[in-house]
């Protein structure tokens, strides 16, 4: 099987390599298997508010599902919803992601719970959008590796950088990592985080990009993620006064 733009479409399966199981390279990624699913993310390949507009952006790794959402009739018309218009359903629903719902227990709940944790509200909708470096949904754990990717969609996610709009981004350590190997973002160069409560990676214009913990790692970082989560508020209540920014992040020990 070949490891560059031939392999197969689904591109589920990495090339095995040597002989010793410690030696295999199983698993790249796999696509979800729910074609509707496929379909939604081909329409919108975000969650939430679209990110040209968007104030937060939070580019993750990959968006994971459940692989049986789609037999799980009333969480999946919620997803169907959500796709159809992030803003809208958070406005409606008063929680940002339909993984929230008491009926779902699968992949991406707890990314979503403690991005939860931060304590924007509805009124925030507009303003915040998901965005993942892979552009199609997955299933099960991912290893990804820059030949994964969608130059396309690659190249989107750095013009919300370097457009110098009034923009907040926010990446993991990961992220960046697969950023740098897939050479779309040349302003990566040289960069490192500073050591402010919220990492500054790179900021230009009006656009500053954070690197912060990967929401799923907070169980082993909890005291750093409460400082980045208020951090997170203070930002987007720099300008409206809430008092909500001095609430805190209330993550068990």
């Amino acid at each position: 099987m070949s490891t560059n733009g031939s392999r197969l479409q689904s591109r589920d399966i990495r090339h095995i390599e040597g002989t010793a199981a410690s030696e295999y390279r199983c698993l790249m990624y796999q696509r979800h298997p729910s074609a509707k699913l496929q379909d939604l993310f081909k329409a919108k390949p975000y969650q939430g508010a679209p990110p040209e507009t968007a104030e937060f952006v939070f580019v993750g790794l990959d968006a994971n599902y459940a692989a049986d959402i789609e037999r799980k009739e009333d969480v999946f018309k919620l997803v169907e919803e959500y796709h159809e218009d992030g803003v809208r359903f958070w406005r409606d629903k008063g929680h940002h992601h339909p993984f929230l719902v008491n009926d779902y227990r699968g992949s991406g709940r707890r990314y979503h719970e403690t991005f939860a944790e931060i304590g924007l509200v509805r009124n925030d909708a507009s303003r915040v959008s998901f965005i993942e470096l892979l552009h199609v949904p997955t299933v099960g754990v991912s290893e990804l590796e820059r030949a994964d990717f969608d130059v396309n969609h690659l190249d989107r996610i750095n013009r919300l950088i370097v457009s110098e709009q009034p923009r907040h981004i926010f990446v993991s350590s990961k992220v960046v990592a697969l950023m740098r190997q897939s050479k779309r973002f040349d302003w990566l160069r040289g960069k490192r985080p500073n050591f402010e409560e919220l990492p500054i990676l790179y900021k230009e214009g009006f656009t500053t990009v954070y690197q912060i913990y990967h929401f799923s790692a907070w169980a082993d970082v909890a005291d750093s993620m409460r400082v980045q989560a208020r951090a997170i508020l203070r930002l987007a209540r720099a300008n409206d006064g809430d008092s909500r920014a001095k609430e805190t992040f209330p993550i068990a020990p």
